[in-house]
């Protein structure tokens, strides 16, 4: 058996902060135990409530905007769903205070990392879909990320940077960056990408390093995208 917080509490809580009460409460128990706790974890309730999660947002996005493309609300999801946002939300909910966290994670802050907050998160929509179905999980994801629709940043800001130079670029005629890996160091568990980024008709040229050669070139363009004249900054 899981070792379980005062049920009664337990119970209270849920209801303040999803506005949901559990009618089989052990799922929720598991939902909010860590493996380091015990065999009985979150991890496969995480692996369900994360499709839940992403089929819910997308559908409030999908009827929030009619007019959004289907590349815009991708991005979108993207940022409502990602860890930080998630670790945030379930930070503000209160979520580390009831995690169940065997005595190494206790030690080390585990009630405050942000992937056991989100992927705990995460496990709670699956408990609740297993608990209610789709229709209640969908309820309590528009209860606690619903709120964010409206503070979205503009689809533009949302982009990748390579993608939004790219972008850029193309809706004045202009031939795309070149990219260039200059250099490799470190070993092979640790190394670091050095790499180059020119758009030569502009006479503009930056560098970067990063952990792998995608997250350098993100950086390098990144940079770039600040050199561009504000009038190709702004949305074509």
């Amino acid at each position: 058996m899981i070792a379980l917080p005062e049920s009664v509490e337990l119970s209270a809580w849920v209801e303040r902060a999803f506005g949901y009460v559990f009618s089989q409460p052990e799922l929720c128990c598991t939902a909010l135990t860590h493996r380091s706790a015990s065999s009985r974890h979150n991890e496969r309730l995480e692996f369900l409530g994360d499709s839940i999660l992403n089929c819910a947002v997308a559908r409030m996005l999908y009827e929030a905007d009619t007019l959004a493309d289907e590349g815009a609300l991708s991005r979108q999801r993207a940022s409502l769903v990602s860890g930080e946002t998630l670790a945030q939300i379930a930070a503000e909910l209160g979520v580390g205070e009831h995690l169940q966290l065997g005595g190494g994670e206790l030690k080390s802050g585990g009630y405050r990392r942000a992937s056991i907050l989100a992927d705990a998160l995460e496990a709670m929509l699956g408990a609740i879909f297993l608990d209610s179905g789709f229709d209640a999980a969908a309820a309590v994801v528009r209860r606690i990320i619903g709120p964010r629709l409206s503070e979205l940043p503009a689809v533009s800001a949302l982009k990748d940077p390579k993608t939004r130079l790219q972008e850029a670029l193309q809706a004045r005629g202009l031939a795309l960056p070149t990219y260039t890996l200059t250099a490799v160091e470190g070993e092979a568990h640790a190394q670091v990408f050095a790499v180059s980024c020119e758009v030569s008709a502009l006479g503009l040229a930056t560098t970067a390093v990063g952990g792998s050669r995608r997250r350098a070139e993100q950086i390098a363009a990144d940079r770039l995208w600040t050199l561009l004249p504000i009038d190709m900054r702004r949305p074509s």
